[in-house]
């Protein structure tokens, strides 16, 4: 009872002088953590302190921290930063630099080497395991172990612990690389176009062409043209032929030697172009930047250009006909092709062309020729009334057909091949028109199909009114991908989305795909230009929408001995009329007044093609060269309602001496 009661006494006082209690703690707390240890020398003692010394609080006081220890700064804050930062970055380069030097010496004394280890048992080498086969093969000894190596005297040479010696095992570089900086597949003038850009903007580019055939890159044109016309069969043999004025050329872009090996080519230090031939590739994936070939190699790339051109079309009675029929039956497109129906022709009595297209009508022109000294029968073969007449107005084309017959060539028109059968070792063919025709091998030039077999194993976009893979005005299909050539369906700024056939437009965005290819990032407005030779005395160039189903306004003049493709290549020495189109420049407006000719002499003369506004979309220049950049600022203007005679005038072609001779014909005939 007494605990109890002294307890109920306490709990009011502790609880009264509780907070008292604790702040006079942690303020006694406070003030030991920040006075000196003078201080509690003074207070030792049971008594207080004598009078002389001073307060708590006053010494506390006197022993504050404060600054005046601290320097006093003689610049801003910010320079001296600037000043200490550039001080340490001028130590990080400098050791940087000593790091360098040193790693360099020790690199080229030997000390440090650097190769890659697949295992730690072999050791591998890689461009001087190169070199050591090529000295062993060179002695004969390539099958032996170059163990002799490791006795330390030879470069790369390691010694094993005790006598046993590393067996050291040359690394032999893969014919197909597995990674390629540019990949080109493709063969043809649109990858030839495009790695000459790829070099002149990236000098050490390394770049793998792969293609099909087995040749290096040529030029189709001569294949229907000159290399006919060349009666030195050594020349024809090696695939040269000569221009209209005499002067000898290749089909060939560059010599073989040209292109390096394809295993060597990511070794080389200033990079290369490597031809891979004789390769097909039957799939690529566009995320991953990879194609496969059809022997089953993978191929990783950077870039990719596809260009694989096109195909020629057959016949449905021609695919369908006997072995024998097949056998003597030439699908034109490529040097084999040429090869083959050169072959044939030595050794037949006559030959059949169908098609009066661009080829067709080249292949029989140049047969024809051909023809009058060996004696050969050629025949051409079409649905339409006249040669090209998909292509030139009726009148022009009617002409044009005279013009072939006139070379020797007996044409067919509005016939159309409906059976072919081999009877007593000659193809017959006949017509759902009943003509019939015995000839000993037949040409098929009836069109060709964009080569999009990649884009269906590929999931690449394929435009489906106009073929071809579906590319931007950047001739871009996928990132890091891009297509150029007969198989590319892009955007005309002028004319709406296109896929042009010809040789200047390979050539044109073959360049300018490379040029993307290195970060150019060019848009395709360039409007190229076709043409066709109908032997070295009549042929045409054109530009744009060409096409026989459109209106036409036709200006034509007197030609001369100047007017033909002879005579254009004597002058400017080029046979590519892509080549030589650029060196025209626009001229004056002539003060003649232009007239179109009442005979059907169409000697030279200007072709409008015009759409259902009146705009021009097209222009032939018959017999009419080195004006084509006339006609692409024309087609780029658009002429929409003008007088097309004054619009003629604009290509000079109107000679004042026929326009003199023509008025004294006139006036003789009115008198």
């Amino acid at each position: 009872m007494d605990k109890v009661c002294v307890l109920k006494k306490l709990i009011p006082c502790i609880h009264g002088n509780g907070n008292r209690f604790f702040n006079t703690l942690s303020r006694k707390a406070h003030i030991k953590a920040s006075t000196p240890i003078s201080v509690y020398v003074r207070c030792m003692g049971s008594h207080g302190p004598p009078a002389h010394w001073k307060p708590m609080n006053q010494i506390c006081l006197e022993n504050k921290n404060h600054m005046d220890c601290m320097p006093i700064p003689q610049e801003s804050w910010q320079e001296d930063f600037n000043k200490r930062q550039r001080k340490w970055n001028l130590m990080l380069a400098a050791g940087a630099v000593a790091f360098g030097i040193t790693y360099f010496i020790l690199y080229k004394t030997g000390c440090i080497q650097l190769f890659s280890y697949s295992d730690y048992q072999t050791f591998k080498y890689r461009v001087a395991g190169v070199e050591l086969q090529a000295k062993a093969e060179e002695s004969g000894e390539g099958g032996r172990e170059k163990d002799e190596l490791a006795g330390g005297g030879g470069e790369g040479g390691a010694v094993m612990p005790g006598d046993e010696r590393e067996k050291v095992e040359i690394l032999e570089l893969p014919d197909i690389p597995s990674h390629a900086q540019y990949l080109l597949v493709g063969a043809g003038t649109a990858a030839f176009g495009a790695f000459r850009a790829i070099k002149s903007r990236d000098p050490k580019a390394k770049i793998l062409v792969i293609g099909e055939e087995d040749s290096v890159p040529y030029m189709r044109p001569p294949l229907s043209k000159e290399l006919w016309f060349n009666e030195d069969k050594a020349e024809v043999e090696q695939l040269q032929f000569r221009q209209w004025n005499g002067r000898k050329r290749s089909v060939f872009y560059e010599p073989q030697e040209f292109f390096a090996e394809p295993k060597t080519l990511n070794t080389l230090e200033n990079g290369g172009i490597a031809l891979l031939s004789g390769k097909k590739v039957v799939k690529l994936d566009a995320g991953n930047k990879a194609v496969w070939l059809a022997s089953g190699e993978k191929i990783t790339y950077d870039k990719c250009l596809l260009a694989p051109g096109g195909k020629p079309r057959s016949l449905p009675v021609l695919e369908n006909a006997s072995a024998e029929v097949k056998e003597k039956t030439v699908l034109y497109r490529n040097i084999s092709d040429f090869r083959r129906l050169d072959s044939l022709v030595d050794n037949s009595d006559s030959v059949a062309i169908i098609g009066g297209g661009f080829l067709g009508s080249e292949l029989a022109c140049a047969l024809g020729r051909k023809a009058k000294k060996s004696g050969l029968k050629v025949y051409q073969i079409f649905p339409e009334s006249g040669n090209m007449g998909k292509v030139l107005p009726e009148y022009l084309s009617k002409w044009t057909t005279r013009k072939v017959e006139h070379e020797g060539v007996e044409v067919l028109t509005n016939q159309s091949v409906d059976k072919a059968d081999f009877v007593d070792g000659k193809i017959v063919l006949a017509t759902k028109e009943g003509k019939t025709v015995k000839v000993d091998c037949v040409v098929a030039a009836v069109g060709l199909e964009p080569n999009v077999d990649l884009a269906k194993s590929s999931n690449l976009e394929i435009d489906d009114s106009n073929g071809g893979f579906l590319v931007n005005a950047e001739l871009e299909a996928r990132r890091d991908l891009w297509v150029a050539g007969d198989a590319a369906c892009f955007y005309d700024v002028k004319l709406g989305r296109r896929r042009v056939e010809h040789h200047d437009h390979a050539v044109v965005s073959g360049r300018l795909a490379g040029e993307n290819m290195t970060g150019a990032a060019k848009p395709y407005w360039h409007q190229s230009m076709f043409w066709s030779d109908l032997g070295p005395d009549v042929g045409y160039e054109a530009i744009g929408i060409v096409d026989s189903s459109l209106r036409t306004v036709a200006v034509f003049a007197m030609a001369s001995e100047k007017d033909t493709p002879k005579a254009v290549v004597e002058e400017t020495g080029e046979g590519l009329r892509s080549e030589t189109e650029a060196t025209a420049s626009p001229t004056a407006r002539s003060p003649n007044k232009l007239r179109s000719l009442d005979s059907e002499e169409y000697g030279k003369g200007i072709v409008f093609y015009l759409n259902d506004k009146a705009s021009v979309v097209g222009i032939l220049l018959w017999n009419t060269f080195n004006k084509m950049p006339i006609a692409r600022q024309v087609l780029r203007d658009g002429a929409r309602n003008e007088d097309l005679y004054e619009v003629a005038k604009l290509f000079d072609i109107y000679d004042t001496v026929a326009e003199a001779v023509a008025d004294e014909k006139e006036a003789a005939s009115s008198s």
